[in-house]
């Protein structure tokens, strides 16, 4: 039986004051899901902690655990979640947290799952900081959290911070946490070669995944969205609307390498944004070139002069070498620590 409807096909009024209801139903379910879940991360805590201590006071050795498993499955034949190595999961997931009083605020936030991909993943606990806030921050989900992982996120994010012109960093010093040095687009499926069309097809079919891949509060104005400047037409490729930063987002796609007159014409994409479409309220626009390559040191000549709140960065179609940058991520820290070290000796 089909929806009643009025004369100009909307909903009938009863049925336009239904909204609030559903959304204090949608709310409260919520609510619940996310009060469920702080309480199994608690009972976890509790338990890591109850096996922790007996172990470390030598009451317990490993075999005990095997017999609590043994035991649990024996007394509560329908729980699930509490055999032997989820038991050790446990004391290490409370032993690794329970000096760190933000750690813990983060966990109970996340659901057990993620937990663990952070537990069994992370290297170091400045690593396991990191993905705790991203995670919580951008709502990632499980397959979200395991591939930003597999991105090698956190190395990239400590080794190649994005580069961004000075009047950027001025303007909105935040900028540094928004945006990275490289986009990982692997799944696009991009042929080699392929072309400028080729990738903006692929990111508006797949914009969900490039959404997740830039941020949480990014959201998607238009593709080849028209800007009228004089008698011409342009069009911007990408336009996004950022949240946190409260401005436009204009994104060009390079097929090539970065070229520094790529900057000119971006620096009058944005003028035209801030002129005709930018609200009252809000920032001025940021600019982004998306590049296949970029070297470096062209990139720090461009920007550096450059009057217009720009970055570039690249687009990667393959996931990177993780135990690579592992490696410099090593070196990076025994560096800072030789670094350290000298200073106050």
């Amino acid at each position: 039986m089909s929806t009643p409807t009025t004369a100009a096909g909307e909903p009938p009024l009863e049925e336009a004051g239904f909204t609030e209801i559903v959304q204090l139903i949608d709310t409260a379910r919520q609510r619940a899901v996310q009060t469920v879940n702080a309480a199994l991360i608690d009972l976890y805590w509790q338990v890591g902690a109850v096996i922790s201590r007996k172990i470390a006071a030598a009451e317990w050795g490993d075999g005990v655990v095997d017999q609590l498993a043994a035991h649990i499955a024996r007394t509560h034949p329908g729980l699930r979640g509490f055999t032997r190595r989820n038991l050790f999961r446990m004391r290490q997931f409370h032993d690794l947290y329970r000096d760190a009083t933000d750690a813990v605020v983060l966990v109970r936030q996340l659901p057990w799952t993620h937990n663990l991909i952070i537990l069994s993943q992370s290297k170091r606990p400045e690593e396991r900081a990191f993905y705790l806030r991203m995670a919580v921050q951008e709502r990632w989900s499980s397959r979200d959290l395991e591939r930003q992982f597999k991105a090698a996120l956190f190395e990239r994010v400590v080794l190649q911070p994005p580069k961004v012109s000075a009047l950027l960093t001025q303007m909105q010093p935040q900028a540094q946490q928004v945006f990275r040095d490289a986009y990982m687009v692997e799944f696009l499926g991009l042929p080699e070669p392929h072309s400028e069309a080729d990738l903006h097809r692929g990111l508006l079919v797949r914009l969900r995944d490039f959404l997740t891949e830039l941020g949480r509060d990014f959201c998607f104005i238009g593709s080849e969205s028209p800007l009228q400047v004089g008698g011409r037409d342009f069009a911007l490729d990408l336009l996004f609307f950022h949240r946190g930063l409260n401005c436009l987002v204009a994104i060009e796609l390079k097929v090539g390498r970065f070229e520094p007159e790529y900057l000119g014409k971006l620096s009058f994409y944005l003028e035209a944004l801030d002129r005709d479409v930018k609200k009252p309220h809000e920032n001025p626009a940021i600019g982004v070139l998306l590049c296949a390559s970029k070297d470096d040191e062209v990139v720090e000549y461009a920007l550096s002069r450059s009057l217009s709140p720009a970055l570039i960065a690249e687009y990667q179609t393959q996931l990177p070498d993780k135990r690579l940058l592992q490696q410099k991520l090593h070196e990076f820290y025994q560096l800072n620590l030789s670094e350290a070290e000298g200073q106050t000796g």
